[in-house]
């Protein structure tokens, strides 16, 4: 890459630069290379003596746009859109401007011209602006790759969202040796003029270059998971994936360490899987709420497991980490965590994450919470779409130093769940609903899972969309650039060297005709825990009535407590049944087919992966799909 050193007053450059990106730095009236976080956060706010700070452009066609606002607060800075479509995630934000391989939309064929005008125009309208420049690392700091952030200087919440999310390098000590291979270009006012008013996130890959180009202000599409395709495409060229995943080092009260890895679309549950059980007014667990007969359920729980938490939602697993033969060896690709608070809605719902949140150790970055200058930002006081119609995806950025007995080591992964969010099923409206709390699932199926990664029900982190849908393969195909299937031999080699890491399935919202909320995860996760890694014998388990479901427990013990068999076996719910389960076993079987249909008519998909999709359009059992991946 052409690399030459600029400067640009008032700050010094002192890192290498490609010459498209120098010109724009030497050409920007200012330009702020950050040093200190508390500088970027005085810039999202306005500066040092600004408590209500407005972000808007002067946009062609349009006038003045209000984009955002950003207030401080005792405990940060809250940060709310004018616009209630960009208070979360399109999933169809992304285009590739590359003829790179790609299964990705065109920007040539969304938007009918070449890229390239629009490239040279977003470096011009930069050129014209007061600049911020964040040096950061993508993916862990000892891991990871040399990045430039380059936005306006009115979005200082955005470049600090991104500084605390990635750990970015203080200016002063980016030097010679800090060579950025990936830049992130900031320009909100082409999402009007260019985009329809659209969510659009343009990724342009060279062979020694990742351009992204976020043509708007929300940092879930680029500041986050902008940076997850730069690691994705890195791991696609070099065989490796940096999985969509919480993971968790559960601590038993008998000081046994048990590892869990759950993966997921949005909305999966990776988050509340590093949060402890929320406990009722007097202490128990409610294990669900009958929808039909308005009956609860609870469950006695004196003692939890001890949680260290990995990561939040980017697992990196280099190759360099692994051991052949053994455990899946990850660790976390982030400085820090876009967690989403929806279901904290009130004082009390999680002691310890409002805690944390009231009364940070340094200013935290709020989203889509409301917000009073020098009042102190309550996370269960969610910004209101309409009048009673909370946003449902309220956010705080949570640097990792943040957190209690956080892991910051590489640690090995005894079992890889995957979180689904399901609806209510009912004898009188059947669906897909018939997960019980826990499906152990043979590595054949955790594999086919993951390729169709269902985004599930009512899901509050991205833009409504309805019916089963499929996040893409890994649930992190929206931020990859490159091809399904070779993503999907890399999953499949990813737990064909890694046998001695288990699978299995936990549902969220709701188990039949019960509302259940993130309790089967919590749950699970204290019965696995404590089961200390054993194996399941024969008799612990049978299997599911569909075979996608792989097996179901017929008993679950924690504690003492007995967890009630209509929860483990939605069909023997009396508000179910068996034609009500049969149904919705259909409604998956046809979502698989319309997912993995493409695949299986690829010819570069790995051979067994082929034969383990013929399994299941062969209408095989449990025992099949295990047999197939024994005889591999």
């Amino acid at each position: 890459m052409d690399m030459q050193n600029v400067s640009a007053a008032p700050a010094r450059v002192t890192f290498p630069l490609p010459p498209h990106v120098a010109a724009v730095v030497e050409a920007a009236p200012s330009v702020y290379v950050a040093e200190s976080r508390e500088d970027l956060l005085d810039k999202a706010c306005g500066g040092p003596d600004c408590t209500l700070f407005e972000v808007g452009y002067d946009t062609p066609g349009r006038g003045w746009v209000l984009e955002a606002t950003v207030a401080r607060c005792r405990n940060g800075a809250a940060v709310n859109y004018v616009d209630t479509y960009m208070r979360r995630r399109d999933p169809d934000s992304m285009v590739v401007a590359d003829d790179g391989p790609s299964d990705k939309p065109r920007f040539k064929d969304r938007f009918g011209v070449p890229f390239t005008q629009a490239r040279q125009d977003i470096l011009d309208w930069l050129a014209g602006q007061d600049l911020i420049l964040v040096p950061f690392r993508s993916g862990h700091a000892e891991h990871g790759y040399d990045s430039l952030f380059i936005g306006p200087a009115n979005a200082g919440f955005f470049a600090g969202g991104l500084a605390d999310l990635q750990g970015h390098v203080a200016g002063s000590e980016a030097g010679a040796d800090f060579r950025p291979q990936a830049f992130i270009f900031l320009a909100p006012p082409f999402r009007h003029t260019l985009c329809d008013g659209k969510q659009v996130v343009v990724h342009n890959r060279s062979a020694d270059m990742h351009e992204i180009f976020s043509l708007n202000l929300y940092p879930g599409p680029s500041a986050k998971k902008g940076v997850y395709g730069i690691l994705l495409n890195i791991g696609e060229a070099e065989g490796w994936v940096t999985n969509h995943a919480s993971t968790v080092q559960v601590v038993t009260p008998y000081d046994y360490t048990f590892t869990i890895m759950h993966e997921g679309a949005s909305g999966g549950g990776k988050s509340e899987m590093l949060e402890y059980p929320h406990r009722e007014h007097d202490g128990r667990l409610r294990l669900g709420h009958n929808l039909v007969t308005g009956q609860e359920r609870h469950l006695v729980l004196p003692q939890t497991c001890r949680l260290h938490p990995v990561t939040d939602d980017m697992a990196q697993s280099q190759p360099e980490l692994q051991r052949p033969g053994g455990k899946l060896v990850t660790m976390d690709a982030e400085n820090a965590w876009f967690v989403r608070v929806d279901h904290i809605t009130g004082y009390g719902t999680d002691p310890h994450l409002e805690r944390i949140c009231a009364a940070p150790s340094k200013p935290l970055i709020f989203i889509n919470v409301q917000g009073v200058p020098h009042a102190t930002t309550l996370i269960w006081e969610h910004t209101e779409d309409a009048p009673g119609k909370p946003c449902p995806n309220p956010r705080v950025i949570l640097p990792r130093d943040e957190v209690p007995n956080i892991q910051d080591e590489p640690v090995e992964v005894d079992i890889r769940t995957l979180g689904i969010r399901t609806p209510p099923c009912t004898r009188d409206k059947p669906t897909y609903g018939i997960f019980g709390m826990m499906h152990i699932l043979p590595p054949a199926l955790g594999w086919l899972w993951r390729l169709a990664a269902p985004r599930g029900h009512a899901n509050p982190s991205i833009v409504d969309t309805e019916g089963l849908q499929s996040e893409g393969v890994g649930s992190f195909w929206p931020f990859a650039t490159g091809r399904v299937v070779d993503f999907a031999n890399i999953l499949l080699n990813q737990v064909r060297e890694t046998p001695e890491t288990d699978f299995a399935i936990f549902p969220n919202s709701h188990i039949g005709a019960w509302h259940v909320g993130f309790m089967p995860q919590w749950i699970g996760r204290e019965y696995l825990a404590r089961r200390g890694g054993a194996r399941f014998r024969r008799g612990q388990l049978r299997r599911a009535d569909t075979p996608l479901l792989g097996y179901v427990l017929l008993q679950m013990h924690v504690e003492g407590a007995n967890v009630p068999e209509f929860f483990l076996q939605v069909n023997r719910q009396p508000e179910v049944g068996d034609a009500a389960y049969a149904e919705g076993a259909e409604q998956l079987k046809a979502f698989f087919r319309r997912e993995l249909e493409p695949l299986r008519r690829d010819p570069r998909l790995d051979p067994l992966g082929k034969r383990i999709i013929e399994v299941f359009y062969d209408g095989g059992s449990q025992g099949q799909f295990k047999n197939v991946w024994d005889a591999a």
